[in-house]
């Protein structure tokens, strides 16, 4: 832990005053006095340490701080008093008036949380899903968020980290480095996260380097040969300025045999390394800079068949020699693929943050160039048959960032934030697709020999049609550019009451190009006649490239987005604010083999001559716009303290994404709202124990979405949603008679039943009259809807001389169930699932100085 550093009189972290609170409220009288600032402050810079998973309010009374000693180590804070940046503003979770949850450093290495994926189980709101690739992680917060692996989808939960926002899944999945903090801001965020931040925002927050010589390193040993190796290092390089590194190496066999190709999947390998510098050249200047880098290259993520085809497709791949796992022994960690996956990731970037102090106004300016690369290629039909000979997906992604603000800091009535936000970006998506060796014998069978009857009756030798490397490839190229202004007003209304207003308009501008070709005849055939049936064998449908005659392939979105929030100390103890906010999202494209144009644009393209053999689908999005009423309540009485939170959230438009088999069907439903109440708390009875607990009660539902890929589903509770969602946790710290510590922690987190798809669309029917029956598509996926049990512990013994060994296990009840699923590949009547991660344990070194 960091000791202060005095210079001219001040600790260093004492030269930038910020907007510190006294007893939970705003202080714009000038109450608050300097030397509670500079003990806060001072606390803020040595890092937070929380042991609540979901933080809640431990106010220490202001009269009862004392101003350490220039030596003395700095005490961290607990529950409200921790200091978050939410507003954009240093301000403890107590002032804060929204819903906030934050996991600090200390529960995340407790519970050995190695990445963001794992940040659910210490945080009820929010819940993240991967599928087949790295690239396909997910977020959502109070049910709300992107789904899928649709590479033209930005999320609807913002992520950023130490203030640069990550535009993509994939630049933010390997392990958190050298972290202070994660915070959990609930609800639309974009006055001051901007365009992609309509559901919520989870902000990362790294430790700055500090002048004293310090760090730790870090040694884990688990099943599986779990390894994981970290370090963090830090010190003073001149009297202004000081550095960190830290790098990381996680390491870890699979858990899934695949008998296919006989090895093993769903591993680890990845590895970080991450630089910091801080340059303080004056009581007013402060630069921050940093570089990092990481790559991973893994095997990932093993599918496993849960509903055979029999009689049907899977008979037909078990004719040809293939083999798919029995549907009855999901969880008996065995997969069936004839060749590897790949899954290689590369993220690196700069960024720069400049704080500038004149009077009582700081000037912040945050820089940022990021670039992103995935490499990807899987056996898309999940068996050891050879159907689909290759699937490659390629994305590269570059991102520069440019935000400016300046925020007062006034004894006074009035306090403002103004600033502006530029960001531009270039993707290019590339995806192959291609016919394996023994598709064509597969689709003989499944058609019982009319594909060749089809060939004869065309004069086509038999075999012409899916051969071999027969196929399509795609290659998309998406340039945005964004810009916004924002700002904020905090008006001082009493001494009790503080009123915030904010706006921010956003201006969004996306560009799309693609080209594509097709070595694949059969898909582009116009099937009639005793030969329609054999259209469930054309999944690799044509494509018809963007911009063309109708469709621009641009769009131009521009949004204003407002919130009004009052906050009022009903005593020293109790704080309770009322929200309003507005969200925006701009328009999302569908890069994927199902993108196709709309009814009304394919209809204006054969009016204008276009006679392909081209169904209309889905091609774009339009923009999002959330709105957000909320109340809360905060409350602390020194050993125990609880926030409550009601609120109606609602998005329009709201834009969904289904995979339908060889792409993804994107609407917008057209209102889905969630009425919630959330709880969290923490209790310490004693001073060794610390009992916390995170509720969150949820009713999502569609309000109206009649263009969903199951049919009108207005009124239906969105099921893939759990309606409940809790975390306990307790932690005891025993000091010894020697000064070591023993520390005890437990976790346990709950979600009532859920299902892992809202529908498969491969089991759509038809009723007599010919209209599609989506009852059979809904049902399907019921049978594995599950509720969570995951327990999770760890018992530590610290030395006082900064040694800690532990022991720790992640899902100790080895609870399994499916994440997600879709309609198998090619295989009508078959169904696939990701199996969540089985029972996880070891053991750890870790030393501080």
């Amino acid at each position: 832990m960091r000791k202060i550093s005095v210079v001219q009189g001040q600790s260093r972290n004492d030269r930038f005053p910020h907007d510190i609170t006294r007893r939970g409220k705003l202080d714009p009288f000038g109450t608050t006095t300097r030397t509670l600032r500079r003990v806060l402050l001072a606390g803020v810079s040595a890092g937070s340490v929380v042991l609540a998973p979901s933080v809640a309010a431990q106010e220490v009374p202001p009269e009862d701080i004392a101003m350490p000693a220039p030596d003395a180590p700095i005490e961290t804070g607990t529950g409200n008093d921790i200091i978050v940046t939410a507003t954009k503003r240093e301000m403890t979770l107590q002032d804060v008036p929204l819903a906030v949850s934050v996991a600090t450093a200390e529960a995340i290495e407790r519970t050995q949380v190695r990445d963001v994926r794992d940040l659910q189980t210490l945080i009820p709101s929010l819940r993240v899903s991967q599928a087949q690739a790295l690239y396909a992680t997910t977020y959502s917060v109070r049910g709300f968020g992107t789904s899928g692996n649709n590479a033209g989808l930005e999320p609807s939960v913002g992520v950023f980290v130490d203030g640069v926002y990550r535009s993509r899944a994939i630049s933010q999945v390997s392990d958190l480095p050298d972290l202070q903090r994660v915070e959990v801001l609930r609800g639309p965020q974009s006055i001051l996260f901007g365009k992609n931040a309509s559901a919520g925002v989870i902000s990362i927050v790294t430790r700055e380097p500090e002048y004293d010589l310090g760090g730790n390193i870090e040694a884990s040993y688990g099943n599986y040969n779990a390894l994981v190796l970290k370090g963090y290092l830090t010190g003073a390089v001149s009297e202004s300025a000081a550095a960190s590194l830290s790098a990381g190496y996680n390491k870890r066999d699979g858990y899934i045999d695949d008998l296919g190709f006989g090895g093993k999947s769903n591993d680890r390998n990845r590895w970080f390394v991450r630089g910091q510098l801080k340059f303080e050249p004056n009581s007013q200047m402060r630069v921050r800079l940093i570089a990092d880098y990481d790559r991973i290259n893994e095997i990932c993520c093993s599918v496993v068949n849960l509903r055979a085809a029999v009689p049907g497709a899977t008979q037909a791949i078990f004719a040809i020699g293939g083999k798919v796992n029995p549907a009855s022994e999901p969880f008996e960690d065995v997969a069936y693929t004839n060749r590897p996956s790949r899954n290689s990731l590369q993220n690196y970037g700069l960024s720069g943050q400049v704080d500038y102090d004149i009077g009582p106004l700081r000037m912040t300016s945050i820089t940022a160039l990021r670039k992103s690369h995935s490499d990807m290629d899987h056996d898309p039909d999940f068996s050891s048959a050879d159907l689909i000979g290759r699937h490659d997906n390629h994305l590269d992604v570059t991102t520069f960032t440019q935000e400016l603000r300046v925020a007062t800091n006034i004894d006074g009535p009035f306090n403002l934030l103004l600033g502006g936000y530029y960001f531009h970006e270039n993707a290019k998506a590339a995806q192959e697709i291609a016919y394996g060796t023994q598709f064509r014998a597969y689709a003989d069978i499944m058609s019982q020999g009319a594909i060749a009857l089809l060939e004869q009756s065309l004069g086509k030798p038999v075999g012409t049609y899916q051969r071999p490397g027969q196929g399509i490839a795609q290659e998309f190229d998406v340039r945005n550019k964004a810009w916004s202004l924002f700002g904020t007003v905090d008006v001082a209304m009493t001494k009790r009451m503080t009123l915030t207003v904010g706006a921010n308009y956003t201006r969004d501008a996306k560009d799309v190009a693609s080209n594509s070709s097709s070595t694949d005849p059969f898909s582009a055939l116009q099937l009639t006649g005793p030969f329609a049936p054999l259209a469930v064998f054309q999944f690799l449908p044509p494509f018809l490239d963007i911009p063309n005659g109708v469709e621009s392939g641009k769009t131009r979105d521009g949004d204003w987005s407002f919130n009004l929030r009052l906050a009022y100390n009903l005593s020293d103890t109790l704080r309770a604010y009322a929200a309003y906010s507005t969200g925006f999202k701009a328009s999302s494209f569908n890069l994927s083999m199902d993108s196709r144009p709309s009814a009304a644009d394919l209809a204006a393209l054969r009016s204008a001559g276009f006679t392909g053999p081209l169904k209309s689908g889905s091609r774009f999005a339009t923009p999002e716009d959330s709105q957000l009423f909320e109340f809360g309540i905060k409350g602390n009485w020194g050993i125990a303290s609880a926030n409550v939170t009601v609120f109606k959230q609602a998005i329009k438009n709201f834009q969904t994404n289904v995979f339908v088999g060889s792409g993804f069907y994107l609407a917008n439903a057209e209102k889905q709202s969630t009425f919630g109440i959330e709880f969290d708390g923490l209790v310490k009875p004693v001073p060794e124990l610390a009992l916390s607990m995170a509720i969150t009660y949820l009713d999502p539902r569609y309000d109206r979405y009649t263009r969903s890929a199951f049919g009108d589903q207005s009124g239906q509770r969105i099921v893939t949603v759990p309606q409940l969602s809790a975390t306990w946790g307790a932690q005891w710290d025993q000091p010894l008679p020697n000064e070591d510590h023993l520390i005890a922690r437990i976790d346990f987190h709950y979600e009532s039943e859920v299902q892992p798809v809202p529908g498969l669309v491969g089991f759509i029917g038809r009723l007599a009259d010919g209209t599609p029956d989506y009852a059979p598509a809904i049902t399907a996926p019921r049978p594995f809807a599950h509720p969570v049990n995951d327990l999770g512990a760890s018992l530590t013994y610290a030395l006082r001389q900064g040694v800690e060994l532990s022991v720790w296990g992640r899902n100790l009840l080895n609870e399994r169930f499916i994440t997600d699923m879709f309609d198998s590949v090619a295989q009508p009547g078959s169904i696939s699932g990701y199996p969540n991660r089985p029972r996880t344990f070891g053991v750890g070194a870790r030393y501080r100085f």
